[in-house]
């Protein structure tokens, strides 16, 4: 039995929380073993009957996760944190203890992988002069003060064709393995660290 059951909305988030979580060190959490499975109806599925589907996997699971994307998730009467209070509210009542935890992440968890410079442009092979935020720039995408673009999925789906690299899910497992995790400034992000920091703390 894994310490931690995780359910995501798609193959590329789950790869991308795989290559970050995995990372316990920059994490800052003790070491802990993990199982994951993919919504087949993607966001809106994970909104609907995900915490069904994680009370399916109480009995067999210390702790458990629900990440998925605000965009296309189905709702626009709320806010991206209001669903996850929701969504967290829902949780405790069938799982309680805090031992289950939602994050919806927005816009989308491609956000996460849009970390330095230096790692992004080993991953992609990016040899130009200009940086490639200088270049997403150039090709429309608008940044916020954290130097990542408003459309991150659309903005590395550009990349991946302009270096002519198939997009795979794969890849978002490399980018948040090798990104910083201490200078992430995502919410989504944090609040998931600070959950998992809670549930696997290290031992001193």
């Amino acid at each position: 039995m894994a310490d931690l059951f995780v359910l995501t909305a798609d193959k590329n988030m789950q790869y991308a929380i795989a290559g970050g979580i995995a990372r316990h060190h920059a994490l800052g959490t003790a070491g802990f073993s993990v199982e994951y499975d993919v919504h087949i109806g993607r966001d809106g599925g994970v909104r609907t009957t995900g915490v069904d589907m994680l009370k399916l996997q109480s009995s067999t699971h210390a702790k458990l996760l629900l990440v998925m994307d605000f965009d296309g998730c189905g709702t626009d009467h709320l806010s991206a944190l209001d669903l996850e209070r929701d969504l967290d509210s829902m949780l405790d009542a069938v799982i309680g203890g805090r031992r289950a935890k939602a994050i919806v992440v927005a816009p989308e968890c491609d956000c996460w992988i849009w970390g330095s410079d230096n790692s992004m442009s080993s991953i992609v092979g990016w040899e130009r002069d200009t940086s490639i935020r200088d270049w997403i720039r150039s090709r429309g995408f608008q940044l916020d003060e954290n130097g990542k673009p408003s459309r991150p999925k659309e903005a590395i789906e550009a990349l991946l064709r302009f270096q002519r690299i198939p997009r795979s899910s794969s890849l978002y497992k490399d980018f948040t393995s090798s990104i910083s995790l201490a200078n992430c400034a995502d919410p989504a992000f944090l609040r998931m660290r600070d959950w998992l920091q809670e549930c696997f703390p290290i031992a001193y």
